[in-house]
């Protein structure tokens, strides 16, 4: 059976409505048989659908499905326009790894790839990131820059700051960022970037800019995201208290405004984006632990420099961290 036609099945499904085996089976044109194996293809690949006997398949939870089209003229509602070059894939190793495998568009012409599941995402220092089917938003965005932006070590911050004005201004209010690529609420991860970059000949310096987002998450989902020594999760749902834009409108918000902000960075560097980091810096003021590959180190977070560097406050001096995974410990102040 082809992916086409598990796609159709589930499109069928997404409603979280009740349908007989029957029939999915007369509007797929395939027999109850193939349908059965369908539902298993789908739950291996993990999709949750419930089985009624006697009655048909359902989803656990309605999802609405992303579709290319919708998240374009989304878009267009909100007086913005996406690349033609924008795409959805049902499942993907990585979004990343396959934009970054690609050839790498010219300057001016981006490409978007978004993706219902992936069966290999990837969190920064090569750590695994999986969404549940249906509970958050994965893409990536590969961009080309003409010429090397000089601050082009800290544009994981600039597009920090593009994703959480976005999940403030649908609700998220208390949206913060954690250095140097987390995008938090109340110190839990709501989700995070992850930025390759691939230099070209000829000066031009091309990147791939991975994003992923809790937006709802399911209960058994964050027992098992709950690791221990984790920063624990925290989901867009949570966070905005309200109604949540639809996924495709959600889709169309968050890309073009990474895409205005790539823009922006291109001609402009960090500088536009300083202040509006520092507002939304999670870390300012706080005692943290930075741990990297030789050791770590703990101090007072003071913000960050035009290249992206930490700055940690030691007492006798302040040392510039450009890379590491940095734990709170306690406030300014407290033993």
């Amino acid at each position: 059976m082809t992916p086409r036609t598990r796609d159709a099945l589930l499109a069928l499904l997404a409603d979280g409505h009740l349908h007989s085996g029957g029939a999915l089976a007369e509007q797929l044109g395939v027999s109850r048989t193939a349908v059965w194996k369908l539902v298993a293809d789908l739950r291996e690949i993990g999709v949750g659908v419930e089985s009624v006997a006697r009655r048909g398949y359902r989803l656990t939870r309605a999802v609405e499905l992303l579709d290319a089209a919708r998240i374009r003229n989304a878009a267009l509602d909100l007086g913005a326009r996406l690349p033609g070059d924008l795409e959805v894939l049902f499942e993907v190793d990585s979004t990343n790894d396959f934009l970054y495998a690609a050839a790498m568009p010219p300057a001016g012409h981006p490409r978007v790839l978004f993706a219902e599941l992936q069966r290999a995402g990837r969190g920064r220092r090569g750590r695994s990131w999986l969404a549940p089917f249906g509970s958050g938003l994965t893409f990536s965005i590969a961009w080309s820059f003409p010429d090397v932006p000089a601050d082009l070590s800290a544009l994981s911050l600039a597009m920090g700051v593009s994703v959480a004005q976005t999940l403030r201004a649908v609700g998220a209010q208390e949206t913060m960022l954690k250095w140097p690529n987390d995008i938090v609420w109340r110190q839990r991860k709501l989700g995070g970037l992850l930025i390759q970059l691939r230099s070209e000949a000829g000066g031009a310096a091309c990147v791939v800019v991975g994003l992923g987002i809790n937006v709802a998450l399911p209960v058994e989902a964050r027992a098992a995201l709950a690791v221990p020594g984790a920063t624990p999760v925290a989901d867009l749902a949570e966070a905005s208290g309200g109604p949540l834009p639809g996924r495709n409108a959600f889709a169309a918000r968050l890309s073009a405004a990474m895409l205005e902000g790539l823009e922006e960075f291109g001609r402009d560097g960090f500088t536009p984006f300083a202040t509006r980091w520092q507002a939304l810096d999670s870390l300012a003021g706080v005692r943290v632990r930075v741990t990297q590959s030789d050791g770590s180190i703990e101090g007072i977070a003071r913000g960050a420099d035009r290249d992206g560097a930490l700055r940690l406050d030691l007492g006798d001096r302040t040392q510039r961290v450009f890379s590491g995974d940095v734990t709170v410990r306690s406030t300014a102040g407290t033993p």
